[in-house]
C-alpha cells in the first residue's frame, strides 16, 4: 500500500514520524508532500531524516518556502524541491492520504 502525507502545517511532527515509521516497518511505501506552513517543519532533523528511510519519498513546495522566506540550504538532497504538480502526483498515486 502506498500512503500520501499531506503536511501543511507546523502542529503535528510527531506524528508525521510516527506514521511514516509504523507504515514502512510494515512494508508501505510513503510519499510526503510538505507545503504552507509545514515548510517549517523543514528545519527539523528528525522530520528529514525520514528522507533517508527507503520507501519513502518526500517533496516540498518551493512556493510555500519562498512565502515563508525560508531557507532551502541544507535540506537534505533526497527531498526534492516541488511544487502543487507533486502534490497532484501523491493524491493520484497512494492509496490512502492523510493531511496533518
Amino acid at each position: 500500500m502506498k500512503l500520501g502525507i499531506l503536511v501543511n502545517t507546523d502542529r503535528h511532527p510527531d506524528h508525521v514520524i510516527g506514521i511514516t515509521t509504523a507504515a514502512v516497518s510494515k512494508g508501505h511505501e510513503v510519499i510526503i508532500f510538505i507545503m504552507d506552513d509545514g515548510t517549517k517543519l523543514l528545519n527539523n532533523p528528525n522530520l528529514c531524516a525520514l528522507s533517508k528511510l527507503q520507501g519513502v519519498q518526500m517533496n516540498y513546495c518551493k512556493l510555500g518556502t519562498m512565502r515563508l522566506g525560508l531557507v532551502t540550504e541544507g535540506i537534505p538532497g533526497e527531498i526534492m524541491e516541488g511544487s502543487q504538480y507533486n502534490n497532484a502526483l501523491m493524491n493520484h498515486y497512494a492509496d490512502r492520504v492523510i493531511v496533518l
